[in-house]
């Protein structure tokens, strides 16, 4: 048994062209990296101090002196608001592409096996069951901060408000007014959430790179956001409807579009969208009809413009940053998508599950558990669907799979394609070409999978699918010499019928890395929930149905615009469309509002929207062409051409040609049974002692739950010398 035995951590190992000493990150890095965070947290703190604190009367009056301070300026009272309220999230922005750019592409090797495993609050899970799915610790303390917030904020505003009753109104006109001004402190209340709002969706984010939080995950953060956001800014209406009724006048309001003040009609516009977009997007109508959810959540655009409209530029500028964020990432991902990639083979499996092999260039970067969006423009031109990569990024340079398995109309209607196809004897005749565009991939910024010691993989059916990429990524590491701290790993995978173990035939760990099993302590548990006895031919798995198709008559590969892109470029992307911003409304207020004396609140509002987006149009749209013709540049220099692609091709089909691979033999396959996780935990704590163990799980929720319910119940009784598991979960649930 060599050096790099399973009792030690492939931290650094002897494969040729790597590096075989650990580099030491220079001083003038670290402290680079140690004032950028500094300058970073405080400027969040700060940002959300002060919207938590707004409903106080010392913030209130600080604040109308630094409106009195800053009103003079060309930009005037929304300039002043806007780098109140959006400035600081911009400048975080700016921020975090610094750091990731002085933190170069790969930190791994400032990983170390912890000596003293610990909790952490990302890892532990708190709440497995109920509406919020499965809550971490740290998780949980954000929600109870937004809670926290709602309930200060509508008390203080509630004080605030009786202490304003003059004893001279009449009961009506109190309670009219009690309400009007009520509903209009929710309205402010669901500005500052929705300033939080779509942050978590700008996918390719450089906001999301810094945290290091994947899109996946972050979609549950606007979810949760989005059922906030939109009950105070309902709550909001319904307060003013009541009024109005109770004052007589609620169809005069209601189609009311003053010049000066608050317009109503685009309010309710406005609200009628969100209101639209909300219902469909609630889990029994969304797993009903996802077409339907997905089609009606296009009315963002709807909501946006008219709640501009509504409130005008000045009040607008308090949620403005992170809707412009997420404007710079739809505009990066609207110019990836425009690209039609080549589908380099596709094949069937016995179990119906489907592998798409994409066409790639080798400077794409991603990490095994990433995501991808398909379009496949012969089945919709408007339906985009996410799978997980089930390819390591060192399998190939210029491939990338994914597996799907047929689960709705789309991917019967894909799946009813390949078999039409195959049925041909030309693969793709001019008339039935699939043809695929590709947002992403999205991913961790850092392979998170290699930075564990111990790692537990969960899968249930097609969750297996990102785990197979991991595998070859880590046995790639071990073969190749590249920082691995992993030393053992345990399989969990639940199946409902055994025609699905034809999954594993995609991945061949003996031609990866032949010795592996000197170096990682590898084992696998397969259940196979529906079948009480195995089929006539034992422990084979089914060959594969192979309907390789190479229509690369483009020879086109994926963008590298979005996921984890050129730092450099994004940052500049970034910055530019920000400046640019900025430069275009104070053109606007120098040699149109201010000479002209444009006061209508909805107008204003009207050109703040429309400079968001013509500088992000304009100023990015530069950066991208530019971006764009670097890309062609570095293509052309790595001379991606026919035999290139046709050796990656080769190698792929060498790897899932064969019909029993080593991991379906390592397999211990049981029939008739569901994975028991308070047993399974208990024999990894016998056996791994007390260390960091890693827990991915991939799965439905009922699985998460499971799994989550059980590391938290070992982690609180747990004993001194027994592992503490951290968990992670890689589901994408929308």
């Amino acid at each position: 048994m060599d050096e790099n035995s399973v009792h030690n951590p492939l931290l650094w190992g002897q494969g040729s062209g790597h590096a075989n000493v650990r580099r030491k990150t220079p001083l003038s890095v670290t402290l680079a990296k140690w004032i950028l965070k500094i300058a970073m947290l405080a400027l969040f703190i700060s940002w959300v101090a002060l919207m938590f604190l707004f409903p106080a009367d010392f913030v209130q009056k600080l604040f109308e002196k630094w409106i009195q301070a800053t009103n003079g300026t060309v930009f005037g009272i929304t300039g002043s608001l806007f780098l109140l309220f959006s400035g600081p999230i911009l400048l975080i922005a700016v921020l975090s592409i610094a750091y990731l750019v002085v933190s170069g592409e790969e930190e791994l090797h400032e990983k170390k096996a912890s000596k003293y495993p610990s909790f952490r609050l990302w890892t532990f899970p708190v709440l497995v069951d109920g509406p919020f799915g499965v809550v971490s610790a740290a998780e949980l303390i954000g929600i109870l901060l937004f809670v926290v917030f709602v309930i200060w904020a509508v008390y203080a505003y509630i004080m605030s408000i009786l202490s304003l009753m003059s004893d001279q109104l009449t009961f009506k006109e109190k309670s009219c007014l009690f309400l009007e001004i009520l509903g209009l402190r929710f309205g402010l209340i669901g500005m500052f959430c929705l300033a939080f709002l779509f942050l978590p969706v700008a996918r390719g984010s450089v906001l999301l790179r810094f945290i290091d939080i994947p899109f996946e995950h972050a979609t549950r953060y606007h979810v949760w956001l989005g059922h906030l956001t939109m009950l105070l800014f309902t709550i909001h209406g319904l307060l003013y409807i009541v009024a109005w009724t109770i004052e007589g006048r609620l169809l005069h309001e209601i189609l009311e579009w003053r010049d000066i003040g608050v317009a109503n009609l685009p309010g309710v516009i406005s609200l009628s969208a969100g209101l639209l977009m909300w219902v469909t997007s609630l889990p029994p109508v969304r797993k009903l009809n996802f077409e339907l959810f997905f089609y009606t959540h296009q009315l963002y655009v709807i909501f946006i413009v008219f709640l501009a409209l509504h409130v005008g530029d000045f009040i607008f500028t308090m949620a403005a940053g992170g809707i412009f964020i997420f404007i710079l990432d739809r505009f990066l991902r609207f110019c990836q998508s425009r690209r039609v990639v080549d589908i380099i083979s596709v094949k069937c499996l016995p179990c119906g599950t489907v592998e798409l092999v994409l066409a790639k260039p080798e400077n794409l970067r991603y990490n095994a558990l990433s995501f991808v969006f398909l379009q496949v423009r012969e089945l919709s031109w408007l339906q985009w669907h996410p799978f997980s990569v089930s390819s390591s990024p060192l399998d190939g340079k210029y491939h990338i799979s994914v597996l799907i398995k047929v689960l709705g109309k789309w991917t019967e209607k894909l799946r009813g394609n390949i078999l039409e196809n195959s049925e041909k004897e030309l693969p793709f005749s001019p008339h039935s070409q699939i043809t695929a565009s590709v947002e992403g991939p999205y991913g961790h910024e850092t392979p998170y999978h290699l930075m564990y010691e111990n790692l537990i993989l969960v899968a249930g059916g097609i969750g297996i699918s990102p785990f197979l990429a991991v595998l070859s990524d880590i046995l790639h590491c071990v073969r190749e010499g590249r920082p691995c701290l992993l030393r053992n790993i345990l399989i969990v995978w639940a199946v409902k019928r055994s025609d699905e173990l034809s999954l594993l035939s995609t991945i061949d760990m003996d031609s990866i890395c032949p010795s592996f099993s000197s170096k990682l302590n590898l084992e696998t548990c397969i259940y196979v929930t529906r079948e009480s006895e195995p089929p006539l031919e034992e422990g084979k798995v089914q060959n594969t149905l192979d309907f390789s198709l190479c229509p690369t008559s483009k020879r086109c590969g994926m963008s590298v615009l979005v996921g984890t892109g050129h730092t450099i470029w994004s940052g500049l992307y970034v910055i530019s469309s920000t400046v640019g911003f900025v430069i275009s409304m104070g053109l606007l207020d120098i040699f149109y509002i201010n000479p002209f004396h444009i006061s209508s609140w909805w107008y204003k509002g009207l050109l703040f929207i429309v400079c968001m987006i013509t500088s992000v149009v304009i100023f990015g749209g530069l950066v991208v062409g530019l971006w764009h013709l670097w890309e062609r540049r570095i293509l052309a220099k790595e001379q991606f051409e026919d035999d290139k692609l046709n050796i990656d091709k080769a190698e792929h089909k060498e790897t899932v040609a064969r019909e029993d691979s080593h991991l379906a033999k390592l397999t211990g396959i049981r029939y008739g049974a569901r994975p028991d996780f308070k047993e399974i935990f208990e024999t990894v704590s016998k056996n791994w002692g007390h260390v960091d163990a890693g827990v991915i799980v991939c799965g439905p929720p009922t699985l998460q739950s499971s799994v989550a319910k059980e590391i938290r119940s070992h982690n609180f009784r747990r004993q001194s010398d027994h592992p503490i598991f951290h968990f992670n979960s890689h589901s994408f649930d929308l």
